[in-house]
């Protein structure tokens, strides 16, 4: 039972919900009422993100022994075995579930299992390419709605606005994960330019990401109710993130902040719902 529950956690179940959320967003916005495929596609979407979570996890023990070590592996809840394996199966699991819906479905989903098994295993400890990879496949998952419905091009200005935000988010993260990167030499934004850089960085993907946030509504494609819900739950959020992400602040207090930035995009995702109702 305790290994369940530690196989439970080393999926983050949270973060690989939403990017099921982001699959069955884009599914809604493309308007075809292809439910099934959708939420065949939201379930191995979920698989994906839970075996890559599993993956990354077994890869950084060393390193979340610093800075995370009570997730399952620092804390020896689970073997690297255990992990490996379970990261495995889930990505046959994905495979299986996204060949039940159609070719360019099943395409992505190998596509993406790649990809974020390459991440792991060599992009995370790049300046940026890592955090841009990881933008790109979360990008995918509101495309990937839109391709299980049989309708890309609704979900395009979703991929936009997740890429964005996401970027700006990763940053942030390196800057939590600061410590644990440095002292096994991980080369990212934070580490190789500097903590204060990286903050730069940071302020202008998360401007970046307000404009775009805000295009759908002044180019007309969402109704006006999206720009209310943005406006008054999601902007408060992020000026609120915006003010306490300081030099003064410890990798626990961002990666606070970071986990609630994540939170931040379920406010957006109801803005798109009612936007497009």
């Amino acid at each position: 039972m305790k290994q369940i529950k530690a196989l439970y956690k080393l999926s983050r179940p949270l973060t690989s919900l939403s990017g099921a959320l982001a699959v069955l967003l884009g599914g809604y916005v493309a308007g075809t009422g292809e439910w099934e495929n959708i939420l065949w596609a939201c379930l191995a979407t979920l698989m994906v993100a839970s075996s890559a979570n599993a993956w990354n996890d077994y890869l950084d023990v060393e390193i979340d022994r610093i800075n995370q070590p009570k997730r399952p592996l620092p804390a020896g809840l689970l073997s690297l075995r255990q992990a490996k394996l379970f990261s495995f199966g889930l990505t046959g699991l994905s495979l299986i579930i996204a060949s039940f819906i159609n070719l360019p479905a099943f395409l992505i989903a190998v596509a993406s299992n790649a990809m974020l098994y390459l991440y792991s295993w060599k992009l995370k400890s790049t300046v940026l390419m890592g955090n841009a990879t990881v933008a790109a496949l979360s990008a995918m998952s509101a495309i990937y709605g839109g391709v299980a419905a049989g309708n890309v091009l609704p979900t395009l200005w979703l991929a936009v606005i997740i890429a964005t935000a996401i970027m700006g988010r990763e940053v942030l993260k390196t800057l939590a994960d600061y410590e644990g990167d440095l002292r096994q030499r991980c080369r990212t934004v934070a580490t190789v330019w500097g903590k204060r850089p990286a903050r730069i960085v940071f302020y202008l993907l998360v401007g970046a990401t307000i404009i775009v946030m805000l295009l759908p509504y002044l180019l007309n494609v969402y109704r006006p109710v999206y720009a209310y819900v943005v406006a008054g739950g999601v902007f408060p959020v992020v000026a609120y993130i915006l003010m306490r992400v300081s030099r003064y602040r410890t990798g626990p207090q961002l990666e606070r902040l970071s986990q609630l930035m994540k939170y931040d995009f379920l406010v957006w995702f109801l803005a798109v719902v009612l936007g497009t109702t």
